[in-house]
């Protein structure tokens, strides 16, 4: 027997022969899996919490047919819950391309544009799927707490409290909620992550206020955590503003005299101004209540609350029309404040607009609505799942 032949038999033996039989005939090959399979394997694994092999095979599964919308659908969510939000966005955009109107594939993009920093399109993303309708309730949640954190960093912090007023009305008293009505209170545009060590307990203690303030309860708790804001933090910027606001409805007084003091610092500081204004409304003096709100509103002009406190003053004064002019120029600016619908009720309803009055108490009543609706309980920092969303087709 020659050497070439020994080495032959010898790979035979060992099973290394390229795939012959001894008999020198190929092996029969075991079939390649359907998508179909590879699909049911997949939600097997995802099952049994596998979720790094349930991934793989639903690739797998996607080579094979690549316009399968679930398949994508399957990887983004299996990619948000391992973490991966840089990977999970472009798959998500793929099932927002077949499905333009999907308002929980929209929110989950967004939220994943948030995690790499891309705040413009995130808050973009999180509006479009506000408006589109998102059907999970978790994921509600979570994307109206980050549009409120993007508004209030882009400097829009009173939009950003009409939406977390939702969430201390329904008792939600989480420490990432804390914080952000703290930062809404000191009026800082940062994201809480963005925050300081050495400010965390000062924006701790200007949150517990604002929650307070939300609740529509101006309790002692709420009182207190801000007068050891001022008295701990003195100079820190919005803390007399924030005190001032808090105590505003008891104790009007003491609140013009903190507003007082954060316009000696910051004079061209227009929240106080408004709040200055609101308080000379509410005592009957509207014409004093004016020029404040003028001022207000020449300093910011696109700030809903400043053609809040503008229309208000002026229909007190019997300028109808232009109280009319300014609250709808607030509504078109915030069209999700029920406040705003409101004084544009009365408004319309003395120039003698019946018709519009009616649409905007309606308008009114349903964003008052719904922001009482309840909804699960859970904290709005949990990470949405994506196995908490409809069960993943198989591939047709």
């Amino acid at each position: 027997m020659n050497a070439s032949r020994v080495i032959a038999l010898t790979l035979v033996a060992a099973g290394l022969a390229g795939g012959a039989s001894a008999a020198g005939t190929p092996a029969p090959r075991k079939p390649a899996r359907t998508s179909e399979q590879l699909a049911r394997e997949a939600e097997a694994a995802r099952g049994a919490g596998r979720l790094e092999d349930a991934l793989d095979l639903y690739r797998r599964a996607l080579a094979r047919k690549p316009g399968w919308v679930e398949g994508h659908w399957s990887v983004a969510t299996l990619l948000y819950d391992l973490d991966r939000p840089a990977e999970a966005g472009p798959e998500f955009a793929k099932v927002i391309a077949a499905r333009p109107a999907d308002g929980l594939a929209v929110a989950l993009k967004a939220l994943c544009d948030y995690k790499t920093k891309d705040y413009d399109e995130a808050l973009a993303g999180l509006r479009k799927a506000h408006a589109l309708g998102v059907p999970s309730p978790e994921v509600d949640r979570v994307a109206a707490f980050h549009a409120a954190l993007l508004l209030n960093r882009g400097g829009n912090p009173d939009a950003a409290f009409e939406i977390l007023k939702g969430f201390a009305e329904k008792g939600r008293d989480d420490p990432p909620v804390i914080e952000a009505f703290g930062l809404f209170m000191l009026r800082m545009p940062r994201l809480p992550e963005e925050v300081p060590a050495d400010q965390r307990e000062m924006v701790r203690l200007a949150g517990r206020g604002g929650y307070h303030m939300a609740r529509g309860r101006r309790t002692a708790v709420g009182r207190l955590a801000l007068e050891e804001l001022v008295s701990r933090y003195p100079a820190a910027p919005n803390a007399h503003y924030a005190l001032g606001a808090y105590i505003s409805p008891d104790d009007p007084e003491g609140a013009m005299e903190e507003f007082r003091r954060e316009l000696r610092s910051t004079p061209d500081h227009y929240p106080s101004l408004l709040q200055m204004a609101l308080i000379e409304t509410q005592r009957g003096r509207a014409a004093e209540a004016l020029p404040l709100a003028e001022q207000a509103a020449k300093l910011a002009p696109d700030v809903p609350a400043a053609r809040l406190a503008l229309g208000r003053a002026l229909l007190d004064l019997g300028q109808t029309d232009q109280a009319v002019q300014e609250l709808e120029r607030g509504a078109a600016l915030a069209p999700e404040s029920p406040d705003l619908q409101f004084a544009l009720a009365r408004a319309y309803q003395r120039a003698g607009r019946a018709e519009e009055a009616e649409r905007a108490r309606q308008e009114f009543l349903r964003l008052n609505r719904a922001r009482r609706e309840p909804d699960p309980a859970a904290s709005p920092d949990a990470k949405p799942s994506g196995t908490g969303t409809p069960e993943p087709g198989r591939p047709s």
